[in-house]
Protein backbone atom coordinates (compact mmCIF):
# COMPACT_ATOMS: atom_id res chain seq x y z
CA UNK A 1 0.00 0.00 0.00
CA UNK A 2 2.80 2.75 0.86
CA UNK A 3 4.74 1.73 -2.61
CA UNK A 4 1.24 2.84 -4.41
CA UNK A 5 0.83 6.01 -2.60
CA UNK A 6 4.64 6.50 -3.44
CA UNK A 7 3.88 6.24 -6.90
CA UNK A 8 0.72 8.54 -6.89
CA UNK A 9 3.47 11.17 -5.67
CA UNK A 10 6.10 10.71 -7.16
CA UNK A 11 4.79 10.89 -10.18
CA UNK A 12 3.75 14.42 -10.95
CA UNK A 13 6.72 15.67 -9.84
CA UNK A 14 8.81 13.43 -12.10
CA UNK A 15 6.81 14.62 -14.96
CA UNK A 16 6.52 18.49 -13.96
CA UNK A 17 10.56 17.56 -13.59
CA UNK A 18 11.19 16.50 -17.10
CA UNK A 19 8.67 19.35 -18.65
CA UNK A 20 10.70 22.19 -16.65
CA UNK A 21 13.76 20.19 -18.65
CA UNK A 22 12.53 20.06 -21.92
CA UNK A 23 10.95 24.13 -21.91
CA UNK A 24 14.50 25.42 -20.39
CA UNK A 25 16.59 23.62 -22.76
CA UNK A 26 14.15 25.05 -26.00
CA UNK A 27 14.45 28.57 -24.50
CA UNK A 28 18.08 28.36 -23.73
CA UNK A 29 18.33 27.69 -27.61
CA UNK A 30 15.83 30.02 -28.88
CA UNK A 31 17.83 32.80 -26.45
CA UNK A 32 21.32 31.80 -28.06
CA UNK A 33 20.41 32.03 -31.50
CA UNK A 34 19.37 35.51 -31.14
CA UNK A 35 22.07 36.49 -29.54
CA UNK A 36 24.26 35.26 -31.66
CA UNK A 37 21.94 37.01 -34.68
CA UNK A 38 22.55 40.53 -32.63
CA UNK A 39 26.19 39.64 -32.47
CA UNK A 40 26.49 39.06 -35.96
CA UNK A 41 24.39 42.40 -36.78
CA UNK A 42 27.11 44.24 -34.71
CA UNK A 43 29.98 42.87 -35.83
CA UNK A 44 31.57 44.76 -38.62
CA UNK A 45 31.79 43.39 -42.45
CA UNK A 46 35.38 42.49 -42.92
CA UNK A 47 37.04 40.90 -46.55
CA UNK A 48 40.24 39.19 -45.64
CA UNK A 49 42.51 36.96 -47.76
CA UNK A 50 41.58 33.42 -47.18
CA UNK A 51 42.30 30.09 -48.37
CA UNK A 52 39.73 27.38 -48.07
CA UNK A 53 41.13 24.04 -46.09
CA UNK A 54 38.66 22.19 -44.86
CA UNK A 55 34.97 21.14 -45.85
CA UNK A 56 32.65 19.12 -43.81
CA UNK A 57 28.99 18.32 -43.70
CA UNK A 58 26.48 17.66 -40.59
CA UNK A 59 23.15 15.24 -41.30
CA UNK A 60 20.30 15.38 -38.75
CA UNK A 61 17.32 13.75 -39.20
CA UNK A 62 16.50 11.12 -41.58
CA UNK A 63 14.98 7.02 -40.16
CA UNK A 64 11.63 8.07 -40.05
CA UNK A 65 11.78 11.96 -40.29
CA UNK A 66 13.18 14.17 -43.33
CA UNK A 67 17.05 14.22 -43.31
CA UNK A 68 18.58 17.77 -43.52
CA UNK A 69 22.38 18.74 -44.07
CA UNK A 70 24.38 21.43 -42.84
CA UNK A 71 27.62 22.62 -44.56
CA UNK A 72 30.51 24.03 -43.20
CA UNK A 73 33.98 25.61 -44.42
CA UNK A 74 37.27 26.06 -42.55
CA UNK A 75 38.99 28.96 -44.14
CA UNK A 76 42.63 30.04 -43.24
CA UNK A 77 43.49 33.46 -42.70
CA UNK A 78 46.73 35.58 -43.29
CA UNK A 79 48.04 35.24 -39.92
CA UNK A 80 47.30 31.68 -39.63
CA UNK A 81 44.11 31.66 -37.66
CA UNK A 82 41.54 29.45 -38.67
CA UNK A 83 37.47 29.69 -38.40
CA UNK A 84 34.71 27.31 -39.54
CA UNK A 85 31.17 29.34 -40.82
CA UNK A 86 28.40 27.80 -42.14
CA UNK A 87 27.75 28.14 -45.89
CA UNK A 88 24.40 27.75 -48.43
CA UNK A 89 24.63 24.21 -50.45
CA UNK A 90 25.33 25.99 -53.33
CA UNK A 91 28.36 28.03 -51.71
CA UNK A 92 29.67 24.35 -50.27
CA UNK A 93 29.57 23.01 -53.62
CA UNK A 94 31.86 25.68 -55.53
CA UNK A 95 34.65 25.88 -52.79
CA UNK A 96 36.96 23.64 -53.25
CA UNK A 97 39.79 22.70 -50.60
CA UNK A 98 42.87 24.71 -51.20
CA UNK A 99 40.99 27.71 -53.00
CA UNK A 100 42.25 31.16 -52.22
CA UNK A 101 40.62 34.31 -52.79
CA UNK A 102 38.80 36.77 -50.38
CA UNK A 103 36.46 35.86 -47.88
CA UNK A 104 33.77 37.89 -46.73
CA UNK A 105 32.12 37.86 -43.35
CA UNK A 106 30.09 39.14 -40.18
CA UNK A 107 30.63 37.72 -37.21
CA UNK A 108 29.85 33.94 -37.45
CA UNK A 109 27.59 35.03 -40.67
CA UNK A 110 29.24 33.68 -44.18
CA UNK A 111 28.46 36.15 -46.62
CA UNK A 112 30.56 34.80 -49.78
CA UNK A 113 33.97 33.85 -51.28
CA UNK A 114 35.52 35.19 -54.11
CA UNK A 115 38.04 33.32 -55.88
CA UNK A 116 41.63 34.96 -56.72
CA UNK A 117 42.55 34.07 -60.26
CA UNK A 118 45.81 33.51 -59.22
CA UNK A 119 46.09 30.14 -57.56
CA UNK A 120 49.50 30.13 -56.92
CA UNK A 121 49.22 32.27 -54.68
CA UNK A 122 50.46 31.02 -51.10
CA UNK A 123 49.16 32.84 -47.61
Amino acid sequence: MFAGDFMFQFAPIFIGVIFIIVISTILFTIVKGITQWNKNNHSPKLNVNARVVAKRTAVRGGGETRAHSDYFVTFEVESGDRMELEVKDDDFGMLVEGDQGELTFQGTRYLGFIRSANVKEVL
